[in-house]
């Protein structure tokens, strides 16, 4: 009875959006928009695989076919890793002369970060230099 109410006051099972909320294309500088197509992208993979492994008893997908989805897709390369049954994502560009951004990777981490930031959420990204840095990805809480 105490878990079905925790999990009635936590909003379980109540249908509700848990994807991120992002900004509009237009109004982002050139990295944030490539890091913002990336973000989304792994999010809904990581998303997947977490799902993927709660229904397949603990087990994790060792490869994105596993779990009926395509590694290329017309502009990106995706990729999945287990680092302790936890599903590491990266997803890349195919072309990336013209990205400020090439790359970003993220984990199941990002899922509890937009469930408790209003969509936000933060990924690793690497730029075309090869810098790497960390980049948020969603609305900002700014007027």
């Amino acid at each position: 009875m105490t878990l079905l109410l925790a999990c009635a006051a936590a909003g379980c099972g109540s249908g509700g959006d848990t994807k991120p909320r992002v900004t509009d294309d237009e109004s982002l500088p050139p990295d944030q928009k490539d890091a913002r197509t990336l973000g989304l992208e792994i999010f809904d993979l990581v998303d997947r695989a977490v799902a993927y492994r709660g229904s397949h008893q603990g087990r994790p997908a060792t490869t994105l076919r596993q779990m009926g989805i395509e590694s290329l897709t017309t502009h990106t390369v995706r990729r999945i890793l287990n680092v302790q049954r936890e599903p590491v994502v990266t997803v890349a560009y195919r072309q990336p002369a013209q990205r400020e951004i090439v790359s970003c990777r993220g984990d199941s981490q990002i899922l509890v970060e937009a469930s408790v930031n209003g969509g936000r959420f933060t990924l690793m990204c690497t730029a075309r230099s090869g810098a790497q840095r960390p980049m948020e990805i969603g609305e900002s809480s700014e007027p």
